[in-house]
């Protein structure tokens, strides 16, 4: 058993061996509290460790995505250590947004994270996103550390990694705004290509035009026709008349191409007294056709005789009219059937007018605007804004419109588009409902409610709208700006292939498909995104000098784009 001495202190500290002692072992204690005190913490972390890609940040599909390569060094991670590292974008008055955390371990911690070895340190690849806000613009990229040593936390620093946010795919949202919305368009053609045809039908095996066929209906409407172009009172003007004889399939070819021949004759005759009786002078067009098997093919397919199915099956195998006619005889009942309700349909002549109809003139229309508007169509009102520049006069006409056909769905989505390019979001929502009372499934309306979602950011509601849009005219432009809103610029780029706008430029920069950005910036309406594009273009290319004298043509027309460009990293060696 050990016995313990006291000794006073006076008489050690008059003993220089034991002072000597005293010292060595308070050394030993100090170098010993070091070494266990170096091995048991983590210390910080240089900025130098770690690689973010994009740096600057940029923004994609409506968020701020980065991919964070990093390294651990030998001998930093500890075999007890677990480390989570947070990113963080830090900006305005002191906002966080907060990423995608990862953990990593020590070579003696049970767990299922990345292990980091001890001797040799460790490469680590992390990837996190944040949702894009407007005053990300300016701003900071640290990495944080929750860090601990068994059950020990460690104070780890903070690492600053990247700064700014390059938010170019955003501009979408203004581009929208001057050449996205569609506009329900009018279907007014002044010249109109039109037809009517009257029918006359043969006995079998005769070729004389009985009075009973030029009594039908399709033949009066085909002579009163003639007479209304020549009274040339509705803008009525006759291009040909056609006359198309047949003769039914059955008999011999030679005969039947007789028989044809005679039925074109008699019916071409008929048509040249009818036209000097109605004095009507325009060119004849007549031919025949010896065996109308076409004509056939489709009656049988349309009729329910009783073997349909058989008749069409002998019309694909055998191609030799002979056969045919002969494979259809054998089927006794089937070519009763025939006889009697397909084959008389077949000897027959068509007598077609092609004729155009005029309607009014540009200046017309204008004038019959000014005078009583009431009496134009719904289409030549709506055309009638297609012929004013002024925004403010097209959104009168297409008023006047809505009041003077109030069903008609496409006034009111037009001027929801005037009021949209305003940027009177809630008049165009209210002119918007309006269309849809008129006609609930209006596809331009649902079209410029995906933009509307889109200008909000809203990409899923957008993407909703879209899909009840088919139809909608100028829809590729919708798409492309969704394509954008997405991230996706390569498909954006070809629904703008044939468009030449802020939405098509912005898609070609945002692809680096810089050639085809200068075009359509070139023949694009010029406004002040315009010039702010080409502004961002020329700096990417290089030509500052340029990109200044377009910055400061852009600020002058939307002095609210100084604030962003002070903030925009793509004019960072612009002059402003």
């Amino acid at each position: 058993m050990a016995v313990r001495v006291r000794v006073p202190l006076a008489a050690l500290s008059k003993n220089p061996y034991i002072n000597m002692r005293k010292n060595l072992i308070l050394s030993i204690s100090a170098l010993a509290i070091l070494a266990l005190t170096s091995c048991s913490k983590l210390g910080a972390l240089s900025a130098d460790k770690f690689n973010v890609t994009p740096n600057p940040l940029e923004t994609l599909g409506g968020e701020v995505p980065a991919t964070i390569n990093g390294m651990f060094l030998e001998k930093y991670m500890k075999k007890k250590a677990v480390v989570t590292v947070t990113p963080e974008l830090r900006y305005g008055n002191g906002q966080v947004a907060k990423g995608t955390s990862a953990t990593f371990q020590g070579e003696k911690v049970q767990g299922n994270d990345q292990t980091i070895s001890y001797l040799v340190g460790g490469h680590y690849t992390m990837k996190t996103a944040f949702a894009y806000e407007p005053a990300m613009q300016k701003s900071d990229m640290y990495l944080t550390f929750q860090a601990r040593i068994g059950n020990r936390k460690m104070n780890v620093p903070d690492v600053k990694v990247a700064e700014g946010v390059i938010a170019t795919s955003e501009l979408y949202k203004r581009a929208l705004m001057n050449a996205g919305a569609c506009i329900a368009p009018d279907s007014f053609q002044r010249v109109r290509a039109q037809k009517q045809e009257a029918n006359v039908k043969f006995l079998i095996n005769q070729a004389n035009l009985r009075q009973s066929e030029l009594k039908n209906n399709s033949v009066q409407e085909f002579v009163s026709l003639l007479k209304r172009i020549n009274a040339d009172k509705e803008g009525l003007n006759i291009r040909n008349v056609e006359v198309q004889a047949y003769a039914s399939p059955e008999g011999g070819f030679a005969y039947n191409d007789r028989l044809a021949n005679k039925r074109q004759d008699v019916s071409e005759d008929y048509v040249k007294k009818t036209l000097q009786q109605t004095k009507v002078n325009t060119d004849i067009d007549a031919k025949y056709t010896a065996q109308d098997w076409d004509g056939f093919q489709k009656l049988v397919q349309a009729s329910n005789i009783q073997d349909k199915d058989v008749i069409l099956r002998v019309l694909s195998m055998y191609k030799d009219p002979q056969e045919r006619e002969q494979q259809i005889r054998n089927m006794s009942a089937g070519f009763r059937e025939l006889a009697d309700g397909i084959l008389p349909e077949l000897r027959r002549s068509r007598l077609i007018i092609n004729y155009e109809t005029i309607g009014r003139s540009d200046e017309q229309i204008k004038q019959q605007y000014e005078a009583d508007a009431s009496k134009l169509s719904a289409d030549e009102i709506l055309y009638a804004a297609t012929l004013v520049e002024n925004p403010a006069d097209k959104e009168a006409i297409y008023k006047r419109a809505a009041e003077i056909y109030p069903a008609d769905y496409r006034a009111f989505n037009n001027i929801a588009v005037m009021e949209f390019n305003k940027g009177n979001m809630n008049e165009a929502q209210n002119y918007l409902q309006s269309a849809f009372r008129a006609y609930n499934r209006a596809p331009e309306a649902n079209a410029n409610l995906a933009l509307m979602a889109l200008r909000d950011g809203n990409i899923q509601q957008a993407t909703d709208y879209i899909s009840k849009a088919d139809g909608a005219n100028d829809l590729n432009q919708v798409l492309g700006n969704l394509e954008i809103a997405r991230g996706n610029y390569a498909q954006a780029e070809q629904y703008f292939k044939d468009s030449n706008n802020n939405s098509a430029a912005l898609a070609n920069i945002l692809n680096k498909n810089y050639a085809q950005a200068s075009v359509a910036l070139k023949y694009a309406n010029k406004d002040a995104l315009t010039d702010y594009l080409q502004a961002i273009l020329n700096a990417r290319t290089g030509k500052y000098a340029a990109a200044s004298d377009f910055l400061r043509e852009a600020i002058q027309k939307d002095p609210s784009l100084a604030d962003y460009a002070a903030k925009d990293l793509e004019l960072v060696n612009v002059s402003k």
